[in-house]
């Protein structure tokens, strides 16, 4: 606010400096040339009048009455006296009505010749410039001859000239006055008008300074239809032009005023567009850490994983190969656990394998509809003899028919992996359900298994690659803590839910699928 103050005060300064200044010019020409311009221009009047009286003289008008009218007009529009006179002092003509009078005073100016001063000299007049000393007055008198040879004397007052051009001075002094008290207001209107929008302006280039483009410059000098205009303009600022300007009318401050509300428009997406950008490139830096991470880990848990089984194979080959038993049953177990070690190895393998391909995107999804019902019923069949070694007894709670869509090979993976983890985790009662649970137009397909549940903290993380909840029991049936992970990749390649629920007496693992 100071600051428009003091361009409003320096505005109105500049004006009243202006306007005193051109009026105080304006005086001091009157002072100095106006009235030696009127003297100036009465001179000429003077002479001018002496020439129509000299041609009116010359052509016998000068006593008619045609001529009187003109005479008359000549003494009083030029403020002068004039006498005309025969050779013998006979009076022709008179400005004044009392002829003796004028008589008198013409002959008292002609006497006065010590204060005459000849301003003029021609054939037929001389212009002279005398003071009358009783009045102490100055005049301008020209005596000439006419062309009928008769006599002119004519007169007028230079006082009246001073007066007029004092008076003039101080008329102009109180038009200067005037003017410059007006000039204050006009200045202050102006300066106000021009100084709100460059403040307003400066309050907006601070606002973008500190990256707020809300803020937009009103006019208020457009037209109704202009101001609509630019308000939709404001309301469709996210839309682009069509021709790429809108040709907003008005003056510099106004072109000014949108010029800025575009650059604030253009910096507001720019800078938009940049932090999008800045946000997916910490996005990408963020993935790229957790793929670092996960390849880390990847290789950490491969590692361990293979450690033990390749320390195994290395161990009881290098027994055969020194011969440590010779006995045919010694070397048989040798072999047995040889053979076992590098097929769990060849199955985690083939695991990463499969879940490699999945992440991937490299193993496509061929979605068909199938029976679930027979699937699920195919590979119950093939874990009975595994279930009935360990006790454990299947109910199979599904309808005889229900047909689903999806890849049914790897569906396949994932009811295995649910089953074998219900076999190698059942406790208890020791007894698995499996059953089905309608959700509109969604199948969810459930494996339960009695025995512990899985501990709250793990149950988020049992999806990840290698992550086991009981190591050592894991280590015992030989899980490699893969299934599930493979478990999540089919179905999230399905676009399906998958998961776990800890019932009362037991653990839940289901997964949907649609049925249209």
């Amino acid at each position: 606010m100071k600051k428009r103050k003091f361009l409003t005060v320096q505005i109105m300064a500049v004006i009243c400096v202006l306007a005193a200044g051109a009026i105080l010019v304006c005086w001091l020409l009157n002072s100095i040339f106006l009235e030696k311009y009127y003297v100036f221009q009465k001179k000429a009047d003077m002479v001018e009048s002496f020439r129509v009286i000299s041609d009116a003289s010359g052509d016998s008008q000068l006593e008619s009455d045609e001529f009187e009218i003109v005479f008359d007009n000549i003494c009083a529009n030029g403020n002068i006296s004039c006498l005309v006179l025969t050779t013998d002092g006979k009076v022709v003509r008179s400005s004044s009505a009392d002829d003796s009078q004028m008589m008198q005073e013409m002959i008292q100016t002609i006497l006065s010749l010590n204060q005459q001063e000849v301003l003029q000299t021609q054939e037929d007049y001389q212009l002279l410039s005398t003071t009358d000393v009783r009045l102490n007055s100055e005049y301008l008198v020209l005596i000439g001859s006419l062309e009928n040879g008769e006599l002119i004397i004519m007169r007028t007052a230079l006082e009246s000239i001073r007066k007029s051009a004092a008076l003039s001075n101080r008329l102009l002094l109180m038009v200067g006055l005037i003017t410059i008290a007006v000039s204050m207001v006009i200045g202050a209107l102006m300066a106000q008008r021009i100084t709100k929008p460059i403040v307003q302006l400066t309050d907006i280039s601070k606002k973008m300074v500190d990256l707020n483009f809300e803020a937009n410059v009103v006019f208020g000098v457009w037209k109704r239809e202009q101001i609509l205009r630019f308000g939709f303009l404001r309301r469709q600022r996210h839309m682009p032009s069509v021709n790429g300007d809108e040709n907003i009318s008005g003056n510099e401050i106004d072109q000014l005023g949108d010029h800025m509300n575009r650059l604030s428009e253009a910096l507001e997406q720019t800078i938009s567009e940049l932090k999008s950008a800045n946000v997916s490139l910490q996005q990408d830096i963020e993935k790229k850490t957790q793929i670092d991470e996960m390849r880390k880990e990847f290789l950490s848990n491969v590692s361990h994983e293979l450690k033990t089984p390749l320390a195994l194979i290395q161990g009881y080959a290098e027994g055969l190969q020194e011969c440590i038993n010779d006995d045919e049953e010694s070397r048989n177990f040798y072999c047995d656990v040889i053979i076992d070690e590098a097929g769990k190895m060849n199955r985690m393998v083939k695991k990463l394998l499969t879940l490699n391909q999945l992440e991937f995107g490299n193993d496509q999804v061929s979605i068909e509809r199938f029976d679930i019902t027979e699937l699920v019923i195919g590979i119950a069949n093939a874990s009975r003899i595994l279930m009935e070694k360990q006790g454990i007894t299947l109910e199979m709670d599904t309808p005889s028919a229900v047909y689903v869509w999806g890849d049914e090979f790897k569906l396949e993976e994932v009811v295995t992996n649910y089953l074998s983890n219900a076999i190698n985790h059942c406790e208890g009662e020791k007894r698995i359900r499996i059953f089905y649970t309608q959700k509109e137009n969604l199948l969810r397909v459930s494996v339960f298994n009695t025995g512990k549940p899985i501990p709250e903290e793990d149950i988020d993380q049992i999806w990840d690659k290698f992550y086991k909840v009981d190591k050592a029991r894991t280590r015992e049936y030989g899980g490699s803590g893969i299934g599930l992970s493979i478990v999540k990749a089919i179905m999230d390649a399905h676009g399906q839910q998958c998961g776990v629920i800890n019932r009362e007496d037991g653990v839940e693992f289901w997964m949907e699928l649609s049925t249209k």
